[in-house]
């Protein structure tokens, strides 16, 4: 339940930013007002489009053979955790352009008077959001209750809107800057934790070696098999018996993370 509230809530506060964006270019350009209606429908679209997906996704499974689920189901958390790293190292790098960028493209399509093109850059900003949401939910929390992954987005929505709210009224509270960069560091940790989980499904497929299994086995401090240890594990990868191939990705993947992605400058701005 937890990674699913976590993923909503990223998911929900990022697609509100932008359609807050998009509305406010709107509401404070008279001439504009007629591309509501296209702004809606592009939301409306865009929504349409992750719930198609989702509804793909779960019915994969009456599609393909047990033994191509199981590759499926492998794959799926790396794709996850690669659509993760690419999420962050976007954001960090146009994220203090973005609603610069969002204008700049609402500003040419009401110049041409292509509410067209509104729909579909709300329908794009929102879809994007919709398809990660998915991919990150299935990858994060297949197998578990059907009723914990419901609360726990249903939780994450109303978190959400609430921290919307909040994040709307600007450094009173706590700024956007600080709210992406705390964000970004749970992200990468879930999507480390994505990356062991795949690998450890892509060994017991004999598609990789172990290398060494287990490469410790700390139990006695933490079992990953216990409540807490169980919630470590889906947030951060942890393993209290790792084999040698999912923590040699692990770090390969965290060097990738600190030494490229929380370093690249934002977009515009010098070195």
């Amino acid at each position: 339940m937890g990674n699913a509230l976590f993923i909503v809530w990223r998911e929900t506060i990022e697609a509100m930013l932008v359609i807050g964006i998009l509305h406010g270019w709107l509401s404070a350009r008279p001439e504009a007002r007629a591309g509501f209606p296209w702004l809606w429908g592009g939301i409306a679209a865009g929504l349409g489009l992750a719930i198609f997906l989702a509804v793909t996704i779960m019915d994969i499974r009456s599609w393909v053979s047990a033994d191509a689920l199981e590759w499926f189901q492998a794959f799926m958390p790396i794709i996850a955790c690669s659509l993760i790293f690419q999420m962050v190292w976007w954001m960090r790098r146009h994220g203090a352009g973005l609603k610069k960028e969002l204008e700049s493209g609402m500003q040419s399509a009401a110049d041409r008077a292509n509410w067209l093109g509104i729909a579909v850059l709300a329908a794009v900003a929102v879809g994007r959001e919709g398809a990660e949401t998915v991919v990150f939910l299935y990858g994060a929390v297949k197998g578990g209750p059907n009723a914990d992954i419901a609360l726990g987005g249903t939780m994450g929505f109303l978190l959400a809107l609430a921290a919307y709210w909040l994040l709307s009224r600007g450094s009173r509270f706590v700024s956007w800057r600080a709210f992406f960069r705390v964000t970004e560091v749970l992200l990468l940790l879930l999507g480390g934790a994505l990356l062991v989980d795949g690998t450890e499904k892509l060994i017991g497929l004999e598609a990789l070696p172990a290398l060494v299994d287990p490469l410790w086995n700390t139990s006695a401090l933490l079992d990953d098999g216990t409540r807490v240890g169980g919630l470590v594990a889906a947030f951060t990868g942890y393993r209290a018996a790792p084999s040698g191939m999912a923590y040699a990705l692990l770090a390969v993947y965290w060097t990738l993370a600190l030494g490229v992605l929380l370093k690249i400058k934002p977009k515009g701005k010098k070195a």
